[in-house]
């Protein structure tokens, strides 16, 4: 059943788009990621150009985001008093990438740009996840199943001004840490259409210290202002947003994130991080032969061959 995406100006399987929405949707609520740093190059690999991929990918995020703190709030395992503080700090990160994303549409660059971000971000998180991950299963199985620190050590963040009490998560910690997280994610938001929860997820517990089972609920509750923010942005500034796109995977992520929530609570915190960095660095891989094997396309502006 083929649609024609009116802005992208392409035709795709409708429900090729569905079946995608519901596997990043499951993602999302496993992981607690938004599942644009996977969904993204995924329609990047089926004709979508990459402009319309970010800005309508943002939007998805919205949705699948939203169903999973729906879950989390009913298991209170949301820090919202942390969820705003790191929402400050996304939504001025999100304005500034807009606006970078429209100086660089404007250049023509804005293709290139997004696809080597892609490859740069998810080629070190994906490797970062996957020794961590490792070293995290060989500690357990030492430990004879025990199970392992998760909490960082005391350090130069605890030096840091303006603390504050966030009760939730059990932290008393300065909100410049938090504020920064939150600001990273809200530009990588805006120029990559990813909802930044493999950054957030890790920083949060590595950086912030704060307990797993706060963490996913507390990323997803501030990805969805953040990609809702920069959604709204490139719709009313780069105008690159495909409503119909957006639906479709809109549809699929709802359902996928109600399914991933369910299926993240029986696994184990070491093996679901592993799995995410396996399909990281997959995605990572294919991106980066997509950019080595196709020289010609940047080529071909003469008249003649594509050379």
């Amino acid at each position: 059943m083929q649609i024609y995406l009116p802005i992208a100006e392409v035709s795709v399987n409708a429900f090729l788009l569905l079946g995608l929405g519901g596997m990043v949707g499951i993602l999302s609520g496993m992981f607690g990621v938004g599942g644009g740093f996977l969904m993204t190059p995924l329609l990047f690999f089926i004709g979508i150009p990459p402009a319309v991929a970010v800005a309508t990918e943002a939007n998805q995020i919205v949705a699948s985001s939203f169903s999973g703190v729906l879950a989390h709030l009913r298991r209170k395992t949301v820090d919202l008093k942390m969820g705003t503080v790191l929402l400050i700090g996304g939504l001025v990160g999100a304005a500034a990438g807009v606006q970078v994303f429209a100086i660089l549409t404007a250049l023509g660059q804005v293709d290139l740009l997004v696809r080597l971000c892609y490859v740069v971000f998810l080629g070190l998180i994906g490797g970062l996840m996957f020794f961590e991950s490792l070293r995290a299963i060989r500690r357990a199985r030492a430990a004879g199943g025990a199970p392992t620190p998760k909490r960082r050590q005391r350090g130069w963040i605890d030096a840091l001004p303006f603390k504050m009490r966030f009760r939730t998560s059990g932290l008393y910690i300065s909100v410049i840490p938090p504020l920064l997280v939150g600001l990273l994610v809200g530009i990588l938001a805006a120029i990559m259409g990813v909802g930044g929860g493999f950054i957030m997820v890790p920083a949060m517990i590595y950086l912030l210290g704060m307990p797993t089972k706060v963490v996913v609920g507390t990323s997803l509750f501030q990805i969805i202002f953040v990609t809702g923010f920069a959604t709204l942005l490139h719709a009313t500034t780069n105008f690159t947003v495909d409503m119909v796109l957006a639906v479709l995977l809109l549809v699929g992520g709802v359902v996928g994130a109600q399914i991933g929530t369910r299926i993240g609570v029986k696994m184990k915190a070491e093996q679901l991080r592993i799995l995410l960095a396996i399909m990281v660095l997959a995605v990572c891989g294919r991106l980066a032969m997509d950019l080595l094997l196709e020289p010609a396309e940047l080529y071909s502006l003469g008249a003649g061959g594509g050379h």
